[in-house]
Parts: C-alpha cells; sequence; structure tokens
C-alpha cells in the first residue's frame, strides 16, 4: 500500500462517510483518484466500510468465549462458529488450541445461542465467558497505528466547516423492525449514498436520508471500518486479558482504549476484568506495547497475553487468505 493508500484508509478511519472530495483534499490528489483507489482497495479486501447497530441497541449482550479445544478439532470448531450469524469475530489463538469468539446473546431467545451450544459440544475441553460490562470508546479512540498519522490540518480539511446536524426533530432515533431493509443496506456498504439506498430499499430519497441521519446522530446505528490489517503491514494481532483493580478499571480502560494500536477494549466479567485488543506490526511491537504502555499502569495486577494467530472472522465479516470477504 502507498501513501495515497493509507491516507485514504486513514480518512475513512475518523470519517468512514467522508465524501470523496474531502479525501481528495487530504490525499492532495484528485477526486476521481479517490474513488477509483477505494474501489480497488474494497475489491481487493482490504477495506470494508459498513454501518452497523450500536452495542447494545438492539438489548442484546455482547460476550467473549475462550475455548479450549482438542488440537485436531480447533479448525473444524471455528469453520462452524464463524458460519453463525451471531459471532462477529472468531479467531484461532494460543498454538492453534484455543478459539477466541465474540457472540452476542438475545436475552428473549438465549436457548440456541453459542453459549447454550457449546457445553454440549464433544470437541470442546473447557470455556471461560466474559460479558461485556462496558466498552471504552470516545472520540479518537480508533485504531490508527499507521507511521504517517494524518497532521492536524489534515483533519481540518477531512472535516470541513460543517457544523454538526442537531438530532431531528421529533424523530425517533431507536432503531425499529421497519428498518431492517436499511439496515440490510448499509451493513453491504456503509458508504452508500441516499440515493442507492433510496433505489435499495424501495424507500423515498428524503425518507432515506431523514431515517439515516436520525440513526447516526442518536448513535444507533455506527460507522465500522474494517480492514485486513496484514495487507498494510500489520501482522501481530493478540487478545490482553488484564487483572485490574476494580477502583481503577475505568481509568485504565479509558487510558489504553487512546493508544493507536489499540482495536477495543471493554471491562468484562471475570477474574480477567478488562479485555483489550491490539493490533501492531511485529511482535517486538507487541512487546513494547505490554511493557511500556500496559506496564505503566500501576492498577494492572495481572495480564495474558494471547496472540491470534489466525483470524476467520472480524466484526461480522470474514476473512480468506487476509482479505475480507464481501457480504
Amino acid at each position: 500500500m502507498d501513501e495515497i493508500d493509507r491516507r485514504i484508509v486513514q480518512c475513512l478511519l475518523y470519517e468512514g462517510r467522508a465524501p470523496f472530495r474531502r479525501i481528495a483534499e487530504v490525499a492532495e490528489v484528485s477526486q476521481q483518484t479517490v474513488a477509483r483507489r477505494y474501489r480497488a482497495l474494497r475489491a481487493d479486501g482490504a477495506v470494508r466500510v459498513r454501518a452497523l447497530p450500536s452495542h447494545g441497541a438492539r438489548g442484546e449482550a455482547t460476550w467473549f468465549v475462550r475455548i479450549q479445544t482438542r488440537p485436531d478439532a480447533t479448525d473444524a470448531l471455528a469453520e462452524a462458529l464463524a458460519a453463525r450469524e451471531d459471532t462477529a469475530y472468531v479467531s484461532i489463538t494460543s498454538g492453534g488450541a484455543e478459539i477466541v469468539c465474540q457472540t452476542r446473546t438475545d436475552p428473549g431467545a438465549a436457548g440456541g445461542s453459542v453459549l447454550h451450544r457449546l457445553p454440549r459440544t464433544a470437541q470442546v475441553l473447557a470455556y471461560q465467558a466474559h460479558a461485556v460490562l462496558h466498552m471504552h470508546v470516545g472520540d479518537g479512540t480508533k485504531w490508527l497505528a499507521f507511521d504517517d498519522p494524518l497532521a492536524p490540518d489534515q483533519l481540518d480539511r477531512l472535516r470541513g466547516d460543517a457544523i454538526p446536524a442537531p438530532a431531528p426533530s421529533g424523530l425517533d432515533g431507536a432503531l425499529r423492525d421497519s428498518d431492517a431493509p436499511l439496515l440490510t443496506e448499509l451493513a453491504r456498504d456503509g458508504r452508500a449514498s441516499a440515493a442507492e439506498l433510496a433505489r435499495a430499499t424501495g424507500w423515498p430519497e428524503t425518507r432515506v436520508s431523514t431515517r439515516l441521519d436520525a440513526l447516526l446522530t442518536n448513535g444507533a446505528l455506527h460507522i465500522a471500518v474494517d480492514l485486513a490489517y496484514p495487507r498494510f503491514g500489520f501482522a501481530a494481532a493478540a487478545y490482553l486479558w488484564l487483572t485490574v483493580t476494580p477502583g481503577d478499571l475505568t481509568a485504565v480502560g479509558d487510558a489504553l482504549a487512546q493508544y493507536p494500536e489499540t482495536t477495543f477494549a471493554a471491562a468484562v466479567t471475570g477474574s480477567a476484568n478488562l479485555l483489550v485488543t491490539v493490533t501492531c506490526r511485529t511482535l517486538e511491537d507487541l512487546y513494547r506495547y505490554v511493557t511500556a504502555r500496559v506496564g505503566a499502569l500501576d492498577a494492572v495486577r495481572q495480564v495474558d497475553v494471547v496472540p491470534v494467530l489466525h483470524r476467520l472472522k472480524q466484526a461480522g465479516t470474514h476473512l480468506s487468505d487476509g482479505r475480507l470477504l464481501p457480504g
């Protein structure tokens, strides 16, 4: 990936639905070049932009499950988990005998969930389930570990002089069953225009624009930008299970969420009460993250570093040969 591709991707990480003309100003190339490069990155499985329901918007609980398996059964079980609609992340870790899976459960229909079925699966030797209690997110807390980050003036150009629109007056920003056609299209392409969404859903364009603005402004939807990280030179991903003094849990989670290598940070149930996922270029960079970033926090009592060997599913997107597959 060259500098232009990296700039385009970084713009998307900041503003997933930013117009091509603004990305072009930051990348210092033509709008046509940005559009062509973006389409190539997307077609090559290097990047995918989607609009997805925010954590808890549907009343579902999010769980991370660590599954110890028989070594000869790991691949088949991981593939089966990745094929399920209720899983978002599935990774093979720890020398190939452990699977880490992120899943969601509907409190009203838990009977068919991963958590319900795992104890009856012969290939499973043991498992630990951790419910997400609180996600550490906020402005600037996203993965941004490129060596050539965007400068403040470039970010100003990306954002432009637009004033953030207020929430649409009198409109419900919560998800409704009637939103299903719109959500289906946005999960396929989070950058789809109002006109494209109108054609796909059969809705009037004004209805699409108004409803999309309401869902995004009120936080029911968020723009998710998925990267095939190895394609950009980042080959060392890991889950960090941290045991933190309870009174310092919020401060530690917020601190680690701010680092550019951090892809996710959340307080979870269990003896390891904070989960942090990181994506670095090399194992040496991962070592520096653990020793310098985590090691500087006195409230961290224990760290279990679990490297990712192979990722089958990422944010609901299947991967093959390191490429994000179209939905």
